[in-house]
């Protein structure tokens, strides 16, 4: 009985020294940085792909709507990038680094409604069952990148931004899909136009979020600084 104990006593010991040296040579968390690359990368991946896919369908179908997600899928695209570029980089250039991604998708968000608007001024006539199949491959898409980024949703900024994005995509695909099927119904281009816009509202709305988060740990950080000194 005693040899027993020892023996489980030694090797608790040495589970927790274990456990400190990992602690102490950041070994966990390289592992959780080797992670979320992997995530990026992964739905990096998915989002370019889907961008090709959909702006070419949406050239095709005179769909504003399928450009509109194509726009949104590459604005996405690169802000995985750019938050791929700062896993296990320090804080202040992980907030740099969402604080690009915020512009970008205000820029994009900016640059669906020209197009929109583009098409509303020279007229369309979208194809509704186009619209419907390549929204639902969309909504796939997305969905899996969106449960990918789930267990990171609250790390830093950068990967909260990514789960907004994500989340809005879903959003925006549903969209899509409607707008599709109410093109059918009411054979016009307007709901169409209509999801365009709304997916344009989306898209800055997502930036302007990250911007504020962005600042706001910027502020935190500073006054936990001046509180510490």
């Amino acid at each position: 009985m005693r040899l027993v104990c020892q023996i489980t006593v030694r090797g608790t010991l040495e589970e927790d020294q274990q456990g400190k040296f990992m602690a102490d040579c950041g070994c966990e968390f390289e592992a959780t940085d080797d992670e979320q690359r992997r995530t990026l990368r992964i739905v990096l991946a998915i989002n370019a792909l889907m961008f090709v896919a959909e702006m070419t369908a949406g050239l095709l179908a005179e769909s504003a709507g399928l450009i509109a997600d194509s726009l949104d899928m590459l604005a996405d695209a690169s802000v995985y990038a750019i938050s791929l570029f700062a896993v296990g980089r320090v804080a202040k250039i992980r907030r740099s680094a969402a604080t690009a991604s915020g512009v970008l998708q205000v820029l994009l968000g900016g640059g669906v409604l020209i197009e929109v608007v583009r098409r509303f001024t020279f007229g369309t006539e979208p194809i509704g069952w186009t619209m419907i199949g390549i929204a639902a491959i969309a909504l796939v898409a997305n969905a899996i990148c969106l449960r990918l980024l789930w267990k990171h949703r609250g790390g830093d900024v950068n990967f909260r931004a990514s789960f907004i994005f994500s989340a809005n995509d879903v959003i925006a695909n549903f969209g899509v899909i409607v707008s599709g099927a109410l093109v059918l119904l009411t054979e016009s281009a307007i709901p169409d136009l209509l999801i365009g816009i709304i997916i344009a509202a989306v898209v800055f709305r997502g930036g302007v979020k990250i911007l504020r988060e962005a600042k706001e740990d910027a502020k935190n950080e500073q006054a936990d600084e001046q509180h510490n000194g």
